[in-house]
């Protein structure tokens, strides 16, 4: 599983996208609700909720697209959704620690967390 805000979707998200397919037969992506974009980066979405997932749903290493909640809390999709993996962008937040922290809270032990390789992070920082 991997999620983001992907406002607007670049080669560096493809790249990560790509890595995390990698990881594993199914790859569900969580894209941002346009609400959850306003709370954590203190503006509107550049591209709605919709093309953001049109635009994932039609590269072909991805599986699944799920929109994620409209409350800034951001992990409910850990209660909702079955996976294995979590691929993490290298400079993603939040932390390994505090995701292990909310697995760990919902009897998620067996859970990965994996941190992904740059691409390009001085064209594409995030």
């Amino acid at each position: 599983m991997a999620f983001g805000a992907f406002d607007p979707l670049h080669e560096g998200h493809i790249d990560f996208l790509r890595q995390a397919k990698a990881l594993g037969d199914h790859l569900t992506v969580v894209v941002a609700h346009d609400s959850a974009i306003a709370a954590h980066k203190h503006r509107d979405a550049k591209q709605s909720e919709e093309e953001r997932m049109n635009a994932i749903r039609v590269l072909p290493f991805v599986d699944e697209v799920i929109l994620g909640r409209k409350t800034a809390h951001k992990y409910h999709i850990f209660d909702e959704v079955q996976f294995d993996i979590i691929a993490m962008g290298y400079n993603q937040l939040p932390s390994d620690e505090e995701v292990l922290d909310a697995l760990h809270e919902r009897g998620k032990y067996d859970v990965k967390v994996v941190r992904l390789n740059p691409f390009q992070p001085e064209q594409y920082p995030s």
